[in-house]
């Protein structure tokens, strides 16, 4: 089974598609990855997209499905696949659909409100890594670490005004996405607000596993 997944950030897709990686035993397809890959290794398509990135431009959609093409045409593609952050746009889902077989979009459905209480609520220790939120998972001291005492901080992906700018884009840019597979009879919806463990049950039951 090949599958995008959608939904805002701090929807829990993450999450979600290491358990379904997992379960299903297929491959994560990360767009990053390849870029990163492509470059490291030096390869034609790769020193196009270095190019790019050097001169502080993006790389270009038509690139990026290049690199996706000859990326699902390896071996460990053939039982299935999850695309991790990609496609985010009508045209790249377009121009997806020209290289690949989609079987399923599965929307993890949360609410902004909901997202933004997750994610603004959020702490981490920079010395030894541990996450904590306020609501969900608090330290026993406010502020403190329990395991090393170090203080505990928000990342800048996690300040409100931030949380709240990259919402935007979402809903401007990737929301249409939800139409485009709800149009193709693709579209599978689950609520994601329910913790991660319900919304893995939901998944598994949504797509038949």
């Amino acid at each position: 089974m090949n599958l995008v997944l959608l939904g805002a950030p701090g929807a829990g897709k993450g999450t979600l598609a290491s358990y379904l990686i997992e379960k299903m035993g297929i491959t994560s397809i990360s767009t990053g990855n390849i870029l990163r890959e492509a470059i490291k290794n030096n390869t034609p398509l790769g020193q196009q997209a270095k190019d790019f990135m050097d001169a502080g431009q993006l790389v270009p959609d038509n690139l990026v499905i290049d690199l996706l093409k000859e990326r699902i045409a390896k071996r460990d593609c053939k039982s299935g696949f999850i695309l991790d952050g990609f496609p985010r746009t009508i045209p790249q889902a377009e121009a997806l659909d020209q290289v690949a077989k989609i079987d399923c979009a599965l929307l993890v459905d949360v609410p902004y409100e909901v997202i933004e209480k997750r994610m603004t609520g959020r702490r981490v220790c920079l010395r030894c890594g541990a996450t904590y939120h306020v609501d969900a998972n608090p330290p026993r001291i406010a502020g403190v670490c329990d395991i090393c005492g170090d203080k505990l901080v928000i990342r800048s992906d996690d300040q409100p005004e931030v949380v709240k700018r990259r919402h935007e884009t979402y809903h401007e840019q990737t929301e249409p996405l939800v139409d485009y597979y709800e149009k193709q009879g693709k579209l599978t919806r689950i609520d994601g607000t329910q913790g991660i463990r319900e919304t893995e049950k939901l998944a598994v039951e949504a797509l038949g596993l």
